[in-house]
């Protein structure tokens, strides 16, 4: 179907369903005509610490800082597999890993095994999509594995690729689409356009958020109606790839605006070890201002996008949701980045403002990745359309009024490629993280940290304390793997 061709179905549908477009836009508290608008924007790599109100990284980010005091933030919130394709799959579709098929990263190796986002899976943006939304989607995809002959791009050779095109069958609903799979040069980023075929790409000489805050913009004026429909209500992704690596590739002003400090002024983590000069210890070195200059800069753009929002009268009509696929290590515990069970990979921002309609509080609920998707659906009337088989739950409730039942724990998931019965199983609680690994030896391996009585998690106490490992296992994980049909259970 054509976007010309889409946007009149909308209208036509739309009309005939404005009832209970209205039924629904009230249920769900927003007192006008139809349903809020949705801004969701999400950089890729940036952890949980590295937000100002926080109070943990020296990070510069002014507009964040303000934005989390105008809704809610939530303090405790996860990547339950902290790793970017299996995120994306598990906030779009509100299922775990084994039930979305998206296991591990979509590169050259998933693709091995069919890791991607299945075309039938029925996403948040499809639901939207069907209840009359106009849809954009602007960055970073990556929920499609590569296939030969691979794209001639950055981030792909000969043998091995991660960039590829989402050919329209498969954007789950996006009409505009200004977007790529993965693609790491910042400074002259590319994207596939919405009719663009998989060989045709626009590459643009500007840093990507900046770049990516523009298209925003366009598409919130949406002058001529040419990005949207102009009588509908609208949701948007933003996905920026910055704060991710290569971390030099960020503009000299955010540098600026931390002065003569070096890295090594900026790196305030117990679990950087600085003193024996490791290999994560010289990547901090080199690249913590390069990382936390990239973090300003997502706050500079998303301040921007927000300016606009606000000028086009439409702040109170629209919720806006700021949150990161997974953390960052960044040299703590000798880790290059993420996909791990550190609280630097794990915790990400979770921040969502509906203004007028949400009172602005922190919140230290144990959020999960695909409790995104019924939570955003029942927050905007359509709770009843949250597929039955969703293992996400919604927190709407703790949303609006902080009432609703609290989970005691979040999981915590690593699979190696082909191998999903193996790998890493834990869970994260208000004090502390288990994590278990399975070799294919049949090793198993148990680390655990107090998260409270050791923030920086510099002592695995599992040896010490072997009855609090059995009663996490009984009472915390091994629900979240029978609820989620994990073969690691068995294994």
């Amino acid at each position: 179907m054509t976007n010309t061709t889409r946007r009149d179905f909308i209208r036509t549908s739309l009309a005939a369903a404005t009832g209970a477009t209205i039924l629904s836009g009230c249920e769900a508290g927003a007192g006008v005509d139809r349903r809020p608008n949705l801004l969701f924007v999400f950089p890729d790599q940036m952890r949980g610490q590295a937000l100002g109100f926080m109070g943990e990284d020296p990070v510069i980010t002014p507009n964040l800082d303000r934005f989390a005091g105008e809704g809610v933030a939530f303090t405790q919130a996860v990547s339950n597999y902290p790793v970017c394709s299996p995120y994306r799959g598990m906030m779009l579709t509100g299922l775990y890993p084994h039930s979305n098929g998206v296991l591990a990263n979509c590169n050259t190796n998933g693709a091995e095994h069919g890791y991607q986002l299945a075309t039938e899976a029925h996403c948040w943006s499809d639901v939207l999509g069907e209840n009359g939304y106009s849809l954009g989607y602007i960055g970073k995809w990556h929920l499609d594995s590569p296939y030969e002959p691979y794209v001639d791009t950055s981030n792909n050779s000969d043998d091995f690729a991660w960039n590829e095109w989402t050919p329209p069958e498969r954007r789950h609903g996006f009409d505009f689409w200004y977007a790529y799979g993965t693609y790491d040069n910042h400074d002259h980023p590319e994207y596939w356009t919405t009719t663009a075929t998989r060989s045709q790409r626009t590459r643009v000489d500007q840093w990507s958020p900046e770049h990516e805050a523009d298209m925003a913009i366009e598409f919130i004026r949406n002058e001529g109606g040419e990005y949207r429909a102009p009588d509908q209500p609208w949701a948007l992704v933003v996905s920026m790839n910055p704060p991710h690596m290569p971390y030099q590739r960020v503009p000299e002003r955010y540098l600026e605006m931390y002065g003569d400090a070096s890295s090594e002024d900026l790196m305030n983590r117990d679990n950087v070890n600085l003193a024996e000069n490791t290999s994560g210890a010289q990547l901090a070195r080199r690249h913590m201002k390069n990382y936390l200059a990239q973090v300003t800069g997502v706050d500079d753009q998303f301040g921007r996008i927000l300016a606009e929002l606000e000028a086009a009268g439409l702040e109170e009509d629209t919720i806006v949701v700021f949150t990161s696929d997974h953390g960052n290590c960044l040299g703590s515990h000798d880790q290059v980045s993420k996909n791990n069970h550190y609280e630097e990979s794990m915790r990400v921002p979770v921040l969502i403002r509906w203004t007028g309609t949400i009172d602005p509080r922190q919140d230290n609920l144990l959020l999960s990745t695909p409790d995104i998707y019924p939570t955003l659906l029942e927050l905007m009337g359509l709770g009843a359309a949250v597929p039955a088989d969703a293992e996400g739950v919604s927190r709407a409730s703790i949303l609006q009024d902080g009432s609703g039942a609290r989970p005691t724990s979040q999981l915590y998931i690593w699979i190696p490629y082909g191998e999903p019965a193996l790998g890493r199983r834990g869970v994260r609680t208000h004090r502390h993280t288990l994590s278990v690994e399975k070799t294919g030896d049949g090793e198993v391996s148990y680390v655990l940290h107090d998260n409270v009585a050791d923030p920086f998690q510099l002592r695995n106490i599992a040896a010490g304390n072997p009855d609090l490992v059995k009663e996490l296992m009984e009472t915390e994980l091994t629900p979240w793997l029978e609820k989620t049909r994990d073969p690691w259970l068995g294994s």
